[in-house]
C-alpha cells in the first residue's frame, strides 16, 4: 500500500515543494528518523536500517524527487561533507589532475569538493582560505602550501584538519612525489648519456618541488664529482615564460651547458622554445628534461624526457587522507615513486663524446634556421 501511495503523490511531490523526510516516511509507514539513516551517507548509521526498509526508503526518496538538504544535515551531525581545496591555478593540468583525483575519492567517501585558486599569492591563499571555513566545510586538502608563509602553522593552531598534496612542509600530513629521488633521476640519465656541463631552471625557492627537485639532481652531479655551479642554477615561475626566460640566461654561459634540466614540463617546453630560438636543436645541441609527465610531453615536435609523478594518484591519497583523519584515524605522510620516461628530447644526439659534442664537428648542425626544433 505504501507504494501505492507513493506513486499517486509522485506527481505533485516533484514540483516546486521540496519533499520532506516526513514525506517520506509517511509514504513507507516508518518513523522518520528511520528514514533519515537510512538516507545517510555514513555507512555506520546507514547499516542500522534492515535491507529491505532501507531499499524501500531510497526507492521512494528517488520516486519523489528528494533532494539531500547538506545545510539542514550539517546541523544535524556538526558536518557539512563538503571538503575545501586550495591551489595555486586550475589552469595548470598538473593541479587539475591532482584535483580530479582529489573529488574522484571524495565522492566515492560521501564529501562534496569547493575548490579556489590562489595564484601562489599568499595573500589571495589566507583570503580563500577563510572563505572556505566560513562555508563550514569540514577540512582542507592545500596544493599551494608554501616554505616562507605561515598560513599552514596558523590553520594547525586552529585545529583544522588539513592534508598538504603536492607540496609538503616539515612536520606537516602530506601526500606527495618523492621529489629528491625524482630530481636524481633526472640527473644520473644526463650523467648516463656523458653531459657534465649542466645547468638546472630551478622553479619558484619557496615550493618543495622546486627546491627538493633541484637538490635531488644536484646531490646526482656532486656524487659524480661533477659539483654544478650556483651560476647554472636559476630560479623561475613554474610556467613557459618563465622556463623560457631563465633558459636565455644560460644558454649565454660560456661554455654553454649541453643539458637543461627544468622542475616541471611547462617550464621545460618554455626551455626548449629557448633553444630552437637561439639557432639550436632540442636534443641534439641542448638535451632538456622535465618533471610531471603531462600528457603533450609525449606530444611535441621533440617529445620531452620527463619525470612522471602520479598525479592523479596523490589527489586520491589525499583526499582519502583526510576523511580517515576526519574519522578519527591518525594521518600518514606519502611520498609517491616517481619514473623516468626518456624521450628524443635527451636521446636525439645519442651519448656525448668527451669533448661534450654528440660525435660531430661540435658546430650546432642545424642546417636551417627555419624556426622548428628540426
Amino acid at each position: 500500500m505504501a507504494r501505492q501511495g507513493a506513486r499517486a503523490g509522485t506527481g505533485t511531490q516533484t514540483g516546486r515543494v521540496p519533499v520532506t523526510l516526513a514525506q517520506i516516511a509517511r509514504q513507507a509507514g516508518v518513523h522518520v528518523s528511520t528514514v533519515s539513516r537510512a538516507l545517510s551517507t555514513d555507512d555506520d548509521v546507514r547499516g542500522g536500517v534492515a535491507t529491505e526498509t532501507a531499499t524501500l526508503i531510497r526507492t521512494l526518496a528517488e520516486e519523489l524527487g528528494y533532494q539531500r538538504d547538506p545545510a539542514g544535515a550539517a546541523l544535524r551531525t556538526g558536518r557539512s561533507r563538503m571538503l575545501g581545496v586550495l591551489v595555486p591555478r586550475l589552469t595548470d593540468i598538473v593541479l587539475a589532475t591532482v584535483y580530479e583525483g582529489i573529488d574522484a575519492a571524495a565522492a566515492a567517501a560521501g564529501y562534496h569538493t569547493v575548490v579556489a585558486n590562489t595564484s601562489d599569492d599568499p595573500q589571495l591563499q589566507r583570503r580563500r582560505a577563510d572563505a572556505l571555513l566560513a562555508r563550514r566545510v569540514d577540512g582542507l586538502v592545500l596544493g599551494d602550501a608554501r616554505s616562507d608563509s605561515d598560513l599552514v602553522a596558523e590553520l594547525a593552531r586552529q585545529r583544522i584538519p588539513l592534508v598538504l598534496v603536492s607540496r609538503r612542509l616539515p612536520g606537516r600530513v602530506s601526500v606527495t612525489t618523492d621529489d629528491l629521488l625524482g630530481g636524481r633521476l633526472a640527473g644520473e640519465h644526463l650523467l648516463d648519456l656523458g653531459h657534465e656541463r649542466v645547468a638546472v631552471v630551478a622553479g619558484e625557492p619557496y615550493a618543495s618541488t622546486g627546491a627538493e627537485r633541484t637538490q635531488g639532481f644536484l646531490d646526482a652531479f656532486a656524487e659524480a664529482g661533477l659539483p654544478v655551479p650556483e651560476s647554472h642554477v636559476v630560479s623561475s615561475p613554474f610556467d613557459v615564460p618563465g622556463g623560457r626566460a631563465a633558459a636565455e640566461h644560460l644558454l649565454n654561459l660560456r661554455p654553454r651547458p649541453t643539458a637543461i634540466f627544468a622542475v616541471n614540463d611547462f617550464a621545460a617546453i618554455g626551455v626548449m622554445a629557448a633553444v630552437r630560438d637561439a639557432g639550436l636543436l632540442v636534443g641534439r645541441d641542448v638535451a632538456v628534461v622535465g618533471y610531471n609527465d603531462v600528457p603533450l610531453a609525449a606530444a611535441l615536435p621533440v617529445p620531452l624526457t620527463s619525470v612522471s609523478s602520479p598525479m592523479y594518484r596523490m589527489g586520491e591519497l589525499a583526499a582519502t587522507t583526510l576523511v580517515n583523519m576526519l574519522n578519527g584515524k591518525p594521518g600518514r605522510s606519502r611520498r609517491l615513486r616517481p619514473t623516468l620516461v626518456a624521450r628524443a628530447s635527451t636521446l636525439a644526439g645519442g651519448p656525448l663524446d668527451t669533448d661534450g659534442t654528440n660525435g660531430t664537428d661540435g658546430t650546432n648542425g642545424t642546417g636551417g634556421t627555419d624556426g622548428t626544433d628540426g
